[in-house]
C-alpha cells in the first residue's frame, strides 16, 4: 500500500498498516481525533493560531511555517517569503559570485541543521575542493557555531588563514551569523572568536551578514550590532521556530550561497502543503504519516522512530529530523497542563552503513521501533559495478549492476526482513534527489509533527525544556567569569 502524489513522491506504508500492524479499525477509532487535528491545521493555515501555544516569554504567539512555501506580497508584511525577498536572495547569490572566497555559516539547532541538509545534498562532501569554475564562481562553504568546541573552531580559522596566505591579493571571507536573539552562546562565542582572529590577518577581508530578528523598534543584540556596523541582514521571522526555518531566509540564505533553485524547493513544499489539505487521511501524506506513527506508538509500544535514508548525503536530513521530532513532541505537559511526559524518540541511521551496525537491534531487539526508510528512485550519476575479477564468482555475480539497484536491493531486503519479524517500517520515495522533491519531503515531515502535536494534545511549537538548561547555564557562566 502506498500513497503516491502526482509528482511521483510516494509514502509506502504497507509494512506499517494491516493485520498484525496498525489496523483499519485503529484508524476508524481515531476518526474524531483526526478530524479535530485536521481542523486545527486549517485554522493554523488561515490565522496562525494554535491552541495553547505560547512563546518562551509566555505570550500568545502565531505559527506561520505553513505560509513559507507561498511567495506572496502579503507574506512580506510578516517577513516571510515574498517576491521582493526572493529577488533579494537571488541578488545575494550574484553579489557573492566571483567576489567571496569562503562563507562560514554560524548557527545552531535549525539554523545549522536545515542549512546543512541543503549543503550536503546539493554540494556534497567535496564542494570545497572544487575549482571556482566548477563551483560556478560560488564560494567554499563551512559551518560553525553548532558547538563551543575550541579545537574545531581553531581548525577552521587556521584553514582559512592558510588559504589566504596562498592567494595573490586579499582572501574574502563572509561570516553569516544566524541568531534570532543575538544571545545564543554557542553561535555568538564562535562568531566573536572567528571575527577577531580573521580581522587580525592582513591577508583577509571579512564581510558580515546577520540573520536575526528584523524588528527595528525593539532590536535584538545582533540586530543592534548589525545596524551599528552597517551589516547586511536577513530575517528570522516571528512565528517560525528554528526547526522550521529551512523554508525561510535562515535556510534560504545558504541556498542562495550555493546557487540552489529556491523556487523549486518552495514549490515542492507548496505542492505538498496542498496535498496535506485533503480531509481523507489516506490521501493526506502528513495526516496519514502522523496517524500511523502515533497509533504505532500508543497502541503497539513503538515509541522510537529510526530515520534511515539510503544515501550518504541524506544523513544530515535524519539529523534535522531528530530536532524536528524531539523538540516538537517531547513535552512534559499537555495543552491543559496535565503531566504526560509525551513524545516519540528519533534515531539517526543510514543505509547501507547501519545495516552493519544497528540492524541487529532493529531486527531482534525490543519491539519499540518504527524504521522509516527514505529512498531515491533515480540517481543523477549512477555507476555500474564492473566485472574486474571474473574468476571470483561472488564478485562476478554482482557485476553489471548499477550501484543504485544494489542499494535498493539492500533496502528492500532490510524492509522484508523486518516485516518477517513483526518489525514496523515504512518508506518515503523521492523520484529524484532535487530541490522540488526535497521540498516535498521536508515539508511533509514538518506538517506531520504539527498533526502529531494535535493528536497527542501537546504544543508542537514550543521548547520549554530547552529554556530550562539556559536558565541554569547563564548564572554558571557569570560565576565562572567572576572567578577568572
Amino acid at each position: 500500500m502506498a500513497l503516491t502524489l502526482k509528482s511521483g513522491f510516494s509514502f509506502d506504508y504497507d509494512n506499517l498498516f494491516g493485520e498484525g500492524k496498525v489496523t483499519q479499525a485503529d484508524i476508524d477509532g481515531y476518526k474524531e481525533t483526526l478530524a479535530k487535528a485536521h481542523e486545527a491545521m486549517k485554522v493554523m493555515r488561515d490565522t496562525g493560531f494554535i491552541k495553547a501555544h505560547l512563546s518562551k516569554d509566555g505570550a500568545p504567539e502565531k505559527v506561520y511555517f505553513s505560509k513559507l512555501p507561498y511567495i506572496t506580497e502579503e507574506n512580506g508584511k510578516l517577513n516571510l517569503n515574498s517576491p521582493a525577498s526572493i529577488k533579494r536572495l537571488h541578488d545575494f547569490t550574484e553579489k557573492i559570485r566571483n567576489n567571496v572566497d569562503a562563507v562560514v555559516s554560524l548557527g545552531i539547532g535549525g539554523s545549522f541543521l536545515g542549512n546543512k541538509v541543503l549543503f550536503d545534498i546539493f554540494c556534497g562532501e567535496f564542494w570545497n575542493t572544487w575549482t571556482p569554475e566548477q563551483r560556478k564562481g560560488l564560494p567554499k562553504v563551512y559551518f560553525s557555531g553548532q558547538n563551543i568546541d575550541p579545537r574545531r573552531t581553531g581548525d577552521i580559522i587556521n584553514h582559512l588563514k592558510a588559504m589566504a596566505a596562498k592567494k595573490d591579493g586579499k582572501f574574502k571571507v563572509m561570516l553569516i551569523c544566524i541568531s534570532k536573539s543575538g544571545g545564543t552562546l554557542d553561535t555568538m562565542s564562535n562568531f566573536m572568536v572567528m571575527l577577531d582572529a580573521l580581522k587580525k590577518d592582513e591577508n583577509i577581508d571579512v564581510e558580515i551578514v546577520a540573520v536575526t530578528d528584523p524588528n527595528m523598534e525593539k532590536k535584538t543584540l545582533l540586530k543592534q550590532i548589525a545596524v551599528d556596523n552597517g551589516w547586511e541582514c536577513f530575517a528570522v521571522p516571528d512565528g517560525v521556530g528554528g526547526r522550521f526555518t529551512v523554508f525561510c531566509e535562515v535556510g534560504l540564505s545558504t541556498a542562495a550561497v550555493i546557487g540552489m533553485d529556491i523556487e523549486a524547493f518552495l514549490q515542492g513544499a507548496q505542492d505538498m502543503d496542498k496535498a496535506c489539505q485533503n480531509e481523507d487521511v489516506f490521501q493526506n501524506p502528513a495526516m496519514l504519516n502522523a496517524a500511523l506513527k502515533v497509533l504505532a506508538y500508543k497502541k503497539y509500544g513503538r515509541n522510537i522512530e529510526v530515520m534511515m535514508p539510503y544515501g550518504d548525503y541524506l544523513k544530515s536530513l535524519s539529523e534535522w529530523y531528530i530536532q524536528l521530532l524531539a523538540e516538537s513532541l517531547g513535552k512534559q505537559f499537555d495543552k491543559e497542563g496535565n503531566e504526560v511526559c509525551e513524545g516519540r524518540t528519533p534515531l539517526v541511521a543510514v543505509g547501507t552503513t547501519d545495516m552493519h551496525s544497528q540492524t541487529q537491534q532493529h531486527q531482534e531487539g525490543t519491539l519499540d521501533k518504527v524504521v522509516q526508510f527514505i529512498k531515491v528512485d533515480k540517481w543523477a550519476n549512477d555507476l555500474v559495478i564492473p566485472n574486474i575479477f571474473p574468476t571470483v564468482k561472488k564478485l562476478a555475480d554482482i557485476s553489471g549492476l548499477p550501484m543504485s539497484a544494489a542499494l535498493e536491493v539492500a533496502r528492500q531486503s532490510n524492509a522484508d526482513a523486518l516485516k518477517s519479524n513483526k518489525r514496523f517500517n515504512a518508506c518515503f520515495t523521492l523520484p529524484e534527489l532535487n530541490e522540488y522533491h526535497l521540498g516535498e519531503l521536508m515539508y511533509l515531515l514538518a506538517m506531520s509533527v504539527a498533526y502529531e502535536g494535535e493528536l497527542l494534545n501537546v504544543d508542537a511549537f514550543n521548547q520549554p525544556g530547552v529554556e530550562a538548561y539556559k536558565r541554569i547555564m547563564g548564572p554558571k557562566l557569570q560565576e565562572l567569569k567572576a572567578k577568572g
